[in-house]
C-alpha cells in the first residue's frame, strides 16, 4: 500500500501507526509460528470434514488468505487458496529445523480447534522479553545520542552517581551489554526469537 505522506513509497503497513496497533504480517519463511494451510491432498480426504478456523480477521493477498484471531490478533495463518470454508485443510510443515517450531504452532491451533487446554508459546519467556525491551530502550537512546549514563538512568532508574562511581557502577556494564547484543539484534538477530527454544543449531 502507497501512502502519500512517505514519498508515496510502499509500506506493508501504515508507517504513521503506533507499533502496538500495527499488524505487521510476517513471511512464514522467517516466522515459524504462521501456520501454512492448504486443501486437503485426496489420499487424505475420505471423510474428512470442512475446517472451521476460529473467529478472526481474513486479508486476501497475492500470497493467499491470512487469518488473524486471538488476543490482538497476534495468531495468524496462511491459506494457500481463495474459499478455505469449503474444504478440510491440512499444515504444511518443511522438514527442516524450523519444523520443530511449526508443529508447536500447529499443536497449539488444533488444541484451539478441538476445545483443549492451549499450551504458551514458549519460544519468549518473560525474562527474554524484559531483556529484549531494555534492548531497544537502550538502542533508541543511544540513537538520540544519549549517554551510556543516561541510558542506565532511565533503564535501571539509576540515580544520578558522581564520575568514579559510574566507572564501576554495575549497572554501566548492564548498559553496554544491551547496547551490544541490541546491535546483534538489530543486524538480523532478531529472527532467532521466532525460532522454537528447543532446537539447538
Amino acid at each position: 500500500m502507497r501512502f502519500s505522506t512517505n514519498g508515496g513509497c510502499d509500506f506493508a503497513v501504515d508507517p504513521n501507526l503506533p507499533a502496538p496497533k500495527a499488524c505487521a504480517l510476517w513471511d512464514p519463511r522467517i516466522d515459524p509460528s504462521v501456520v501454512v494451510l492448504q486443501k486437503v491432498p485426496e489420499v487424505l480426504s475420505g471423510g474428512a470434514e470442512p475446517t472451521i478456523l476460529p473467529e478472526g480477521t481474513t486479508r486476501c493477498a497475492q500470497d493467499g488468505l491470512h487469518h488473524l484471531f486471538g488476543p490482538g490478533r497476534q495468531v495468524r495463518l496462511q491459506l494457500l487458496q481463495e474459499d478455505p470454508d469449503s474444504n478440510a485443510l491440512v499444515a504444511l510443515v518443511p522438514l527442516n529445523q524450523d519444523g520443530f517450531a511449526r508443529l508447536n504452532a500447529i499443536y497449539r491451533l488444533l488444541a484451539q480447534l478441538h476445545g483443549r487446554k492451549i499450551p504458551a508459546d514458549k519460544r519468549l519467556t518473560h525474562q527474554k522479553r524484559m531483556r529484549a525491551k531494555r534492548m531497544l530502550q537502550a538502542y533508541d537512546g543511544r540513537v538520540a545520542r544519549a549517554s551510556q549514563r543516561e541510558i542506565a538512568e532511565v533503564v535501571f532508574r539509576l540515580s544520578r552517581v558522581s564520575r568514579d562511581e559510574w566507572q564501576s557502577a554495575p549497572e554501566r556494564f548492564a548498559v553496554m551489554a544491551l547496547l551490544r547484543d541490541a546491535r546483534k539484534m538489530v543486524d538480523g538477530g532478531y529472527h532467532a526469537l521466532l525460532r522454537s527454544r528447543s532446537v539447538r543449531r
